[in-house]
């Protein structure tokens, strides 16, 4: 590594861990509660990336029932039941390279930063329990910000919840939210090419695209290499 970027901020659900079945488990659990026919895994695979909340709305909506603004916060609750307790599928998985990566950035004096718009404590939780959370210096939830991914905002709280500087720091993500707050941010932007987007990989506007995560280092060197962005 370089000394250019001592901090990254990433991305979770379809960056560091493919989530997408357990999800599934959940929203067709909630919907099957309410006498609603479950989803297909790629149809909420596509509803993935603006928190929780979002993910049950779209659902409903894509099952022909709206939900009232004011139902939400209880199909929120019940959601979360499902996807955070006891008797879940655990399907979730991390991965190719992944931890390998994160443990080698961090032997290099590299802080790691997760910033998920998932609800902060079910990240904590998955992340805990995928064995990845000691590589973690920080883990900063939508829940826990005003403003989430594409919001800037939400990457510049990230950084300071691990105090790092900003020219310092890159982010890496899979979905046009994450590559739009990290460019707004100001921030080196490596785009993976698995996970959740409705957007062709190569079209998603990154600075750097990667096909495996054991490629980040060498994309981070060619990042810190080039010429700052204005």
């Amino acid at each position: 590594m370089t000394r250019r970027f001592t901090a990254i901020v990433l991305d979770l659900d379809g960056t560091l861990i493919d989530s997408a079945p357990d999800l599934h488990a959940a929203v067709s659990a909630l919907l099957a509660e309410e006498g609603l026919p479950a989803p297909t895994l790629a149809a909420v695979t596509g509803m993935i990336g603006d928190g929780m909340a979002k993910l049950v709305e779209r659902a409903f909506v894509a099952a022909g029932r709206p939900p009232a603004r004011d139902a939400l916060p209880d199909l929120l609750r019940r959601f979360r039941a499902f996807y955070e307790g006891p008797d879940r599928p655990r399907l979730t998985r991390v991965y190719p390279d992944v931890a390998e990566t994160l443990r080698r950035l961090r032997a290099e004096g590299v802080s790691l930063a997760v910033c998920t718009n998932k609800a902060e404590a079910a990240a904590v939780a998955i992340l805990d329990e995928l064995g990845l959370a000691d590589l973690l210096d920080a883990v900063v939830g939508g829940d826990r910000v005003p403003a989430q991914k594409p919001d800037p905002a939400h990457i510049l709280a990230t950084l300071d919840r691990i105090g790092a500087d900003r020219s310092k720091a890159a982010m890496v993500g899979d979905s046009p939210n994450d590559i739009a707050a990290g460019l707004a941010a100001g921030l080196p932007v490596v785009a993976v090419s698995w996970g959740y987007t409705n957007v062709a990989p190569p079209d998603l506007g990154a600075d750097c695209l990667i096909d495996r995560f054991a490629d980040l280092p060498a994309a981070l060197d060619r990042l810190a290499a080039a010429p700052v962005r204005p």
